[in-house]
């Protein structure tokens, strides 16, 4: 397995993204009910926040029916998990006091 390019990514920083992410990144697939119970939130949330990450390809959804009702299952893509690491490798560098995942914009800030 090769290592992340350390990457910070807006997209993903955001707390429950993040988190969704991390979740997603442990699994092939998750049911969106098991992800909403981790994680704490509401549908409304969990929704609002997959929808960001479905937009930008990080996460596809798959609709599928089970004991005769209507599942929706979340997982990361090839792109999701590359960036989901990146940014997890970046927030590694940043804690061990390497600017640069952020880019030289922000680290003269």
């Amino acid at each position: 397995m090769r290592t992340p390019e350390p990457r910070f990514d807006p997209t993903i920083h955001a707390p429950n993204r993040l988190r969704i992410c991390a979740l997603l990144d442990a699994v092939q697939s998750a049911e969106f009910g098991t992800v909403q119970e981790k994680l704490d939130v509401s549908a409304s949330v969990l929704s609002k926040h997959v929808a960001v990450l479905v937009d930008a390809g990080y996460v596809q959804q798959r609709r599928a029916t089970r004991n005769t009702r209507q599942r929706v299952w979340l997982s990361l893509t090839d792109a999701g998990r590359t960036a989901y690491q990146g940014h997890v490798a970046a927030l590694r560098a940043i804690v061990a006091g390497d600017t640069e995942p952020f880019g030289q914009t922000a680290a003269r800030q």
